[in-house]
């Protein structure tokens, strides 16, 4: 079993990283490797892809910190994405928010997207995960504003918002490689003052997920 785990920055999976050190697990037949990515769709986009042209492994592990959409979903929260939108590629237009689909630039049905999500298919490996399945929302803009809170809540039905989630998703469905997005909540979308943020508690949740994920994968 070959795992690739990826975050954004150091500091999301660092706990991890050394536990993995400290523990030995790169042996024979089993091995986890790390790509720090860079934070953002673009960077995450083009840092997976060259990676995964030199090599495939059998999993990707997308790891991070992400906002909450949701009060079911408070800080320190942990939860796997079961498929990802794209919150913020097209055109605030008419008092509300029209897409590439809605535009007619993409087809909203046509592989790697269905029904305008990026979904992971691998239903079967995200079941054995005991954490809440949700649907996630990538941007570039991190959202402070109500109104476009409750347009993406509307519109599209997520719950955990990021900034790398659907670049993820899309490289791994193009490279048929199967995927996991693991996120802990960090604070609430809007929420602008950083003393109500969990992020300490945030990251230690997010590894410990992800320590019990990689131990599973490789039992």
């Amino acid at each position: 079993m070959n795992i690739l785990l990826t975050a954004a920055t150091p500091g999301e999976i660092q706990i991890t990283r050394e536990y993995l050190a400290e523990k030995m697990y790169y042996r024979k037949n089993c091995n986890t490797s790390i790509l720090i990515t860079g934070a953002g769709l673009l960077n995450t986009a083009y840092t997976l892809t060259k990676h995964l042209s030199k090599t495939k492994p059998n999993i990707v592990i997308q790891a991070g910190i992400g906002g909450s959409l949701h009060p079911f979903y408070p800080p320190g929260s942990v939860v796997i994405i079961r498929e990802e939108v794209m919150g913020d590629l097209g055109v605030e237009e008419d008092n509300g928010f029209n897409d590439i689909f809605d535009l007619n630039l993409a087809e909203e049905n046509i592989f790697p997207f269905s029904g305008k999500m990026l979904v992971n298919p691998h239903r079967q490996v995200l079941e054995k995960i005991k954490l809440p399945a949700v649907r996630g929302v990538s941007i570039n803009e991190i959202t402070t504003d109500a109104t476009r809170m409750q347009q993406l809540i509307e519109k599209y039905g997520v719950m955990i918002e990021s900034m790398e989630g659907a670049a993820l998703h899309y490289v791994c469905l193009q490279e048929a490689i199967p995927f996991i997005q693991l996120r802990s909540v960090s604070n609430f979308v809007g929420e602008r003052d950083k003393t109500k943020w969990r992020m300490e508690e945030a990251v230690d949740h997010l590894n410990r997920e992800l320590i019990l994920l990689i131990h599973q994968l490789l039992s």
